[in-house]
């Protein structure tokens, strides 16, 4: 069961064995083929969400970098208005405000939206107060407010409900009054005879906190798409700038991206590219995106294929072991386990993978990151399917130079659990009370410890490495690691994702520097 995990430079020195190296990469296009397969048997969408979740993680492009690429990809012809339409209720879920005020300066537009539909004008005009004329509300107090105003040439246009109307002088000293308009007729009233109405002050002055769009967003995001791409409407654009630089790269990538097609995907990539091509800061490796800012750093592109494997056998290990593991018929199952036994067999040289670091070193090309890959999800998968005790780990440790120290505190806390109960069922004292104060505390701790169960139990689901999870993980136990100086413990659950991970990280710091 030993895993050699390459983690000394001095172990891929190459011995010329072409012939080793051959049968490696024959074993990994074996074992990309099949992968590729349950990748997409059931479609590329699921695959294509993981490649823009990772995307979504790149922590290096600047915010006004940031404006460009998606200023870019708003301008593109073959998405703009689809992904316009997606972006303008991004923003109008987050700044209203900003989108009210370009629907105040366009009010006269909304002549068509009230138009023939009574319920956005009860919506809207019916929200007048039975107290002051102060507590009238949106297009209510914009109705009020004019009709005061311009009372000569439009206080004929208001619709009582009563059997006569109400003068401007006794509805000024008794504003709740209102509240027996026919808010119907009267709106209708003014969109047939009083169209200064619509491009008011007062009207406008109604719509600029934003409110209005939760009455009917669709029918703004259309009237938003028209003023960018039809008027092109300098205001409105400056506030898609500035949004843009604001908003988190990641809450842009998780709004947006999801609704490109592969050829847009593919545009999105290559812009991103450039830019990350012009900095000149290094690469943070902490960073979970870190590959793909390597790799669209350093390498040219050909394929969006390419990039949906190298995610998923990367970023998304978890993710496409789940897929193997459900969706993979027994044929198929069987097929990844033997593929991958022998890949890790033929790694048990120590200078086995000293062949694609030279292959890399010379071409630079996104093929040898691909087998660096693959190698490091067979890794994964191996360690998913073999390492279940704490003893299995802790060889793992040593045979690969990884310093390790156990960690004790599940052990303390159960410990700890049992002094005390033993010391409530040894009490003798005269009081019951005590007793009962020390049951209370250790009810607490074992729902405490339920808790931490659970929680540990809800990844070992997830992962399914056992039918019973929670036994798996307490025996295995957790450890402090030199992988990452010992600054956080890691459960054996953890550790299937860290340490292939970390060996693909290292492989590929390796190579790039």
């Amino acid at each position: 069961m030993m895993i050699q995990l390459f983690l000394s430079a001095s172990n891929w020195s190459n011995d010329g064995n072409d012939e080793l190296f051959e049968k490696r990469k024959e074993l990994l296009r074996e074992l990309e083929s099949v992968l590729w397969l349950l990748m997409t048997s059931g479609g590329r969408s699921e695959v294509r969400l993981w490649l823009c979740n990772t995307i979504a993680g790149i922590s290096s492009i600047s915010p006004h970098h940031q404006r460009e690429l998606f200023v870019r990809l708003l301008t593109a012809h073959t998405a703009k208005r689809r992904l316009a339409a997606q972006f303008l209720q991004l923003l109008f879920e987050k700044e209203p405000k900003k989108a009210g005020r370009i629907i105040a300066k366009k009010s006269s537009m909304l002549e068509n939206f009230f138009r023939g539909n009574p319920r956005r004008i009860l919506q809207w005009f019916s929200n007048f107060s039975g107290g002051t004329g102060l507590g009238h509300r949106k297009g209510a107090k914009a109705l009020s407010h004019y009709a005061f105003v311009h009372r000569d040439v439009c206080w004929e246009e208001l619709e009582w409900k009563g059997k006569h109307g109400q003068s401007p002088a006794v509805v000024a000293t008794k504003p709740h009054y209102f509240l027996d308009l026919d808010v119907q007729r009267t709106v209708e009233n003014f969109l047939e005879y009083v169209p200064e109405f619509w491009s008011s002050s007062e009207f406008a002055e109604s719509l600029k906190d934003g409110e209005i769009l939760k009455i009917d967003k669709k029918f703004f995001v259309n009237m938003f798409v028209n003023l960018m791409y039809k008027e092109d409407m300098k205001e409105l654009w400056g506030i898609i700038d500035e949004f843009l630089i604001k908003e988190p790269f990641s809450s842009l990538c998780h709004h947006l991206l999801i609704i490109l097609e592969e050829q847009e995907l593919s545009y999105f990539m290559d812009l991103i590219s450039k830019f990350l091509k012009s900095r000149s800061e290094v690469v943070e490796y902490d960073s979970p995106s870190f590959w793909l800012e390597v790799i669209l750093s350093k390498c040219s592109i050909t394929s969006i294929d390419q990039l949906l494997l190298l995610n998923a056998i990367t970023s998304q290990a978890r993710q496409l072991l789940r897929l193997v593991r459900e969706e993979g018929n027994l044929d198929e199952k069987e097929k990844v386990k033997n593929i991958v036994s022998q890949v890790c067999s033929s790694s048990s040289r120590a200078d086995s993978l000293a062949p694609i670091m030279d292959e890399w070193s010379k071409k630079k090309n996104l093929e040898s990151i691909r087998w660096l890959g693959l190698q490091s999800w067979a890794i994964f998968f191996r360690l998913s399917e073999e390492f279940r005790t704490s003893e299995s780990w802790e060889s793992l440790f040593s045979s690969n130079g990884i310093g390790f120290r156990k960690s004790d505190k599940y052990r303390l806390l159960e410990d700890d659990e049992y002094s005390e109960e033993s010391e409530s069922d040894w009490d003798d004292g005269p009081s019951g009370k005590v007793k009962h104060k020390k049951k209370g505390r250790h009810i607490k701790k074992r729902r405490r410890k339920h808790k931490l169960e659970e929680s540990y139990g809800e990844r070992l689901i997830d992962l399914d490495v056992s039918d019973n999870g929670l036994d798996l993980q307490f025996k295995a136990g957790d450890w402090l690691l030199s992988t990452d100086q010992y600054s956080t413990t890691w459960s054996s659950v953890d550790l299937l994702e860290h340490i292939s991970k970390h060996c693909f990280y290292t492989w590929i710091k390796f190579v790039i520097t």
